[in-house]
């Protein structure tokens, strides 16, 4: 292996589409390993080393939710992408809430798959920090646990990655396509007002009734977290 080479893991019990993930991240310059079912998947996760890890949701021994989860109570902090070829948004949501880093629905673009893969290895590179506070609203990226005015508060997936996108860059003005595109994904084509009802979702769960709100609308610009 030469100095600088990413490594990746790939569990998933279909050899077919192991060998073409396989073939398409050793292309682009990644030293592959594969595992094809959830007990030895998690056993080469916790003493490989990788950079990062695609885990396949639907494993025989041990589900992926499974593996996820023991690794992350291992101590295992490795940008972890999980895919499935299910429908329906209850498979991301479990995912999310045991610690994956992000998820893609089967079947997807190469292109797509890349980005996402790249996209971690960014984060992991810039680290990740134990907790985001602003003011009184404080999250933990790890636990995903999020405290607002000295109490729990639940969010989707989505309304939490916004939430850690607009508190990594406080006092900053950020426009709705730079949260669509950090939040949604590059390849997003819907409707960019979708950003207003999520920070009115985010509002709503975060701030104390009659007092200042923490995303602050910046008229014709953005939003921007600001301590009230």
């Amino acid at each position: 292996m030469s100095e600088g080479t990413r490594r990746v893991l790939i569990v998933e019990d279909d050899p077919d589409q192991a060998a073409a993930l396989a073939g398409l991240l050793a292309d682009d310059g990644f030293e592959v390993v594969q595992r094809h079912d959830g007990d030895s998947g998690l056993d080469e996760a916790l003493v490989g080393g990788y950079d990062v890890i695609v885990l396949d949701i639907m494993l025989p021994k041990r589900s992926g939710f499974r593996v996820c989860q023991d690794l992350r109570a291992a101590g295992v902090a490795t940008p972890l992408l999980m895919l499935t070829a299910k429908e329906g948004e209850w498979d991301e949501v479990e995912g999310l809430d045991v610690g994956a880093d992000d998820f893609l629905r089967k079947p997807f673009e190469r292109t797509v798959l890349m980005a996402r893969v790249h996209a971690l290895l960014r984060r992991q590179e810039r680290g990740r920090p134990q907790s985001l506070t602003v003011g009184e609203v404080s999250l933990n990226p790890v636990t995903r646990q999020v405290v607002a005015h000295g109490h729990p508060v639940s969010l989707t997936p989505r309304e939490f990655s916004l939430l850690e996108f607009l508190l990594s860059h406080p006092r900053e003005v950020l426009s709705k396509g730079e949260i669509l595109d950090a939040v949604w994904g590059d390849d997003f084509d819907g409707d960019q007002n979708i950003v207003e009802v999520y920070v009115g979702y985010l509002r709503r769960k975060v701030d104390l009734a009659g007092g200042p709100s923490l995303v602050r609308t910046v008229r014709g610009l953005g939003y921007s977290v600001r301590e009230a």
